[in-house]
Formats: structure tokens, sequence, C-alpha cells
């Protein structure tokens, strides 16, 4: 990687508009920008709920959120981007109005895919490249709209985890929880283990009746098992939920702040491809991440980054997943299988 323009002094806005997991695995591009260019400053246009995400990296100057600034009128939304005083403006999760905008405002450099036939009209700087296809991680390819700054080859994973490294929780857990965590009476090498059961629809799911069977298996090895997930997963999963008196129920009950901080004080998290499989990675908990190997929601593709993070999925050569079909076969992953991932000790760089 070496640097062609010099972006210093300059501010530079991230739109990246959509979902929690796809803004972390775009942190470590922002870090890359400010370790290259210590003296940019970054705006992140996000949503306001991935803002938790957003304040725990250092390296963004300023959260701008896209769903308070949509409610404005179409001309004070141009005078709100100007006021910025951006010079590159670079559209990581391509939006039509945001792109517009963007040109409206006359802002100097406007990056956008090739992909996308509104950035013809948009964007004057337009990489020409597909993520559907590729056989890249998506951390990597957000470094593709990079090229006109630096970037001659996409970074390895392990280069994205070095630039996560300040990434850390920014509030404190309730006393509450903070003070059920400190009273935990865990054996020698028994582990802290949160089970995030659904997605909200974002991946194909493991099955909740699989988690039961993990959670009753660690339970019975010493291990504390919490599971989370929203007020509304929580009603729907509760009924499976094994009684036990180190198993414990927290859907509902966090906030994503409290949720950042509770999962960095947990050692592991199981989960499907969803946000705080994300998050764990990024904290460099143990995030084992449970895939279908369809593509394009591989784990090539979505894996979890951190030092310590491992997917698993039932057969990498699955026919019907190599086909395009919908397929179930991430069931078929043993909830003894990820009992076994659980409990190795041995850290792994994916």
């Amino acid at each position: 990687m070496s640097k062609t323009i010099n972006l210093n002094n300059k501010t530079i806005v991230i739109s990246r508009t959509d979902s929690i997991g796809d803004v972390v695995l775009t942190l470590p591009m922002c870090a890359w920008l400010k370790k290259e260019f210590p003296d940019c400053k970054i705006i992140f246009l996000g949503q306001s709920y991935t803002k938790p995400i957003l304040e725990s990296a250092p390296f963004i100057d300023e959260i701008v959120e896209w769903n308070k600034v949509e409610e404005l009128p179409v001309q004070v939304r141009v005078e709100e981007f100007k006021k910025w005083n951006v010079q590159v403006f670079i559209h990581v999760f391509p939006n039509k109005d945001i792109a517009k905008l963007a040109k409206k405002s006359k802002i100097p450099f406007r990056i956008g895919t090739s992909h996308r036939s509104y950035h013809f009209l948009t964007c004057n700087i337009k990489p020409n490249f597909t993520r559907r296809k590729s056989e890249f991680h998506e951390a990597q390819l957000n470094f593709e709209l990079l090229r006109s700054y630096g970037i001659q080859e996409l970074p390895s994973l392990n280069d994205l985890n070095k630039l996560m490294d300040s990434f850390a929780p920014k509030s404190e857990l309730p006393e509450a929880l903070r003070g059920m965590i400190k009273t935990l009476n865990l054996g020698e090498g028994k582990k802290k283990v949160i089970l995030h059961a659904k997605s909200q629809g974002s991946a194909v799911e493991w099955g909740i009746d699989h988690y039961a069977k993990l959670a009753k298996k660690l339970s019975d090895d010493g291990h504390a098992i919490f599971y989370t997930g929203t007020h509304e997963e929580g009603v729907n999963i509760r009924g499976n939920i094994p009684t036990a008196n180190n198993i414990f129920d927290i859907t509902g009950k966090l906030s994503l702040y409290e949720l950042v901080q509770f999962i960095d004080e947990c050692d592991v998290l199981v989960a499907c491809s969803t946000g705080p499989l994300h998050i764990a990675g990024a904290l460099n908990k143990k995030a084992i991440g449970l895939f279908s190997p369809r593509k394009p929601i591989h784990p090539g593709r979505w894996m979890p980054l951190g030092l310590d993070s491992k997917t698993l999925v039932y057969d990498e050569d699955c026919e019907k997943c190599n086909s395009g079909e919908g397929c179930d076969c991430i069931s078929k992953i043993s909830p003894d299988e990820v009992f076994e991932v659980i409990t190795e000790n041995v850290k792994e760089i994916v």
C-alpha cells in the first residue's frame, strides 16, 4: 500500500447506512485512512441505531445520522452536506438519494462503484469491481474504493485485524448485570458464552433447538451461558431456553451500547452471520460463526474478523449451495462440534 494522493487536512465522508455487521466491516477502511493520513477528518454517515458501534471506533471523528438528515427538506439537506466542507465522499453502501445529494453539494471527489447505473450521473470516480462474485472478504472489498488514494493491493485479513486494535466499548453495563457477572463462580478454564440465536432475518439460521442442546451441554460442563437478542426474539425463543442456574436469558434487556460492553465482558459468542458476531470478532473474542457455504452469503465473504474467530459450515461442497439453491445444510452442524470449538483453547487467525 503506497500513497498517491495526500488526504491530510481533508474531510472524508464514509457513507454506510445499512446494518450493524456491515458497519463493523467498514471500520478497517476508516482506520486505514486515519493511519495513512493522520490529519484527515473522517465523517461516518450511518444510521442512528449503529451509532454505538461507531462511537467505539476512535479513528472516526464525527458521526452523522442519515435518518435524521433524511427528515429535512431536500434543499436543507444540500446545505447540511455543504457545511461539512467535504473533499472526498465514498459511497461504501450505494444509496441513490445520498449520491444525488453529494453531487448537488459539489463535493469534488465522489467515489462509487461503476456497478450502480446512477453513479454514472453522480460520481466522478467509479472503480469497476463486483462484490457478489468476488472471492474476497467484504471488509477487503471496501478497499477497492480507495484505489485512487494509495491502495495497490487489497489488505490481508491479518492486516484488517491489526487496524481494529483500538476498537473498544464506550459505555458501562447496568449495575445489576455487572454485579451478576462478578458473582459468577466459574471453575478454571470455564467460559462466559453468549448464544445469539436469531438474526432478524439477515442470515440463514442454525435453529433454536440446536442452541438449546448446546446450552445444556455447556451448562453441564460448568460454563455460564447468556442468551442475547431483541425483546421480540426473546419472546419467540424463551420456551426453548433450558433451565439451569448457569443459563441466563438477557434478551431484550440490553441496549446496543450495553451489548457491545457485555460482549467485551464475555469469552465466546456463537451466532450465524449477524451483527453481534462481527462485534465479537472486532473485540477479539472467540467469535464462532455458523454459515451456509452458498455464495454470496458464505464465510469467505462474511466471516467475522478477529484474532480468535472461527467459522463452521456443514459441507463446503454442498451441491445445493454450490448451485445457488436455498438449503438448510447449516442445520446439520452438530451442537457437539460447536461445543468442541468453544472449549478448545488454541487461538487461530482466520
